[in-house]
């Protein structure tokens, strides 16, 4: 695996700030059923889009929607692309080759930091133990890591995550030595005994947790009482030019939650066979995600004075990374939600 010099905030990233934000999600889920389809509109008048991102779990529905053609039976050609490099993923997509793309929170405010016009239409999921440390056995605790190595890609979410870590246990970021890599590069050193501590995510923590006698993964999302969000965006030119195409982008989504609890099988084959997970890791992986339905959705972009509220926590979100140093000031965030097309689908 190669190494990679990562500068700017990337990939899955978007840990909420707050306690009540995760809480919200996990209560909503609860009590709220799957938001009923209104009729499926198929138009002849196919719109083609680009979009990418890379591998993750919760993208499962999308995976399922590209290999059912269920965008295309809602008026949209959509061309995805699996990037293995988050930092190239936001690269096409703030320098216009990509008309959308699967991100997380952190990410999106990066991109607004860096001027790229676009709008959030969609969340997809957070992560409930998706994401990970791995430890030797040796390393008992938390704060056994002052001073060792820890292989994890810098500004990604990960590193995100590692700090947060580190933090409760009285350390910070200064405490430890950085190896830059990608998610998957981490998992892979681990699992050949090349470091101690890598920080990763699904897939690929489960694989190398798995391969890796010598270890466990010592703490993950699920023990924190945050959330890691992943949302869809387009570019706003886009959005002006192909309103329906973004509602056909949904529709599709919602299709695929549905084929999901009717064709489990498949559903599952079909994100195995992108993710190169068998359908019962697949099964075992979406565990540690909790996709987000259509009432929630709504809440998260149309309410303001939801708990849930997505824009609430990412002004938090964008505050934290100028502290942090990884965008140089706020951008302003007021216009970046669009649920109009959520309530279109509702209606």
């Amino acid at each position: 695996m190669s190494m990679s010099n990562h500068s700017h905030w990337t990939r899955r990233q978007a840990l909420s700030l707050f306690t009540g934000f995760a809480g919200s999600l996990a209560l909503h889920a609860c009590t709220q059923q799957s938001g009923t389809l209104s009729n499926t509109s198929s138009t002849t008048n196919q719109v083609s889009a680009t979009s990418g991102s890379t591998l993750w779990i919760g993208y499962t529905p999308l995976y399922i929607a590209l290999e059912k053609g269920f965008f295309q039976e809602n008026g949209l050609n959509l061309n995805f692309r699996d990037f293995s490099s988050a930092t190239d993923a936001m690269a096409a997509f703030g320098a216009g080759r990509l008309d959308s793309q699967a991100v997380v929170t952190s990410e999106a405010v990066s991109l607004a930091a860096k001027g790229v016009d676009y709008r959030i239409i969609m969340a997809a999921d957070n992560s409930l133990g998706g994401d990970g440390i791995l430890a030797r056995n040796s390393i008992t605790s938390i704060a056994d890591f002052k001073g060792k190595e820890v292989a994890v890609e810098v500004g990604g979410v990960s590193h995100f995550f590692l700090l947060q870590v580190l933090k409760e246990a009285g350390l910070s970021g200064d405490d430890v030595k950085l190896i830059n890599v990608t998610p998957d590069a981490a998992a892979a050193a681990y699992q050949a005994g090349r470091t101690e501590i890598a920080v990763t995510y699904s897939p690929f923590l489960q694989k190398a947790d798995q391969a890796q006698p010598d270890g466990r993964i010592i703490y993950d999302t699920s023990k924190m009482p945050t959330a890691i969000v992943d949302v869809y965006l387009f570019g706003t030119r886009f959005i002006e030019a192909n309103p329906n195409a973004v509602t056909g982008f949904i529709r599709g989504i919602l299709q695929a939650r549905e084929f999901m609890e009717t064709n489990r099988d498949e559903a599952l084959a079909i994100a195995g066979k992108r993710l190169q997970l068998t359908p019962q890791e697949v099964e075992e992986q979406l565990k540690g995600v909790r996709l987000i339905d259509l009432p929630t959705n709504l809440e998260m972009l149309g309410n303001p004075q939801s708990d849930m509220y997505l824009l609430d926590h990412m002004n938090d979100l964008s505050q934290f990374l100028v502290s942090q140093k990884q965008i140089p000031q706020a951008p302003d965030l007021s216009n970046i939600l669009e649920p109009r097309f959520l309530r279109e689908v509702q209606a």
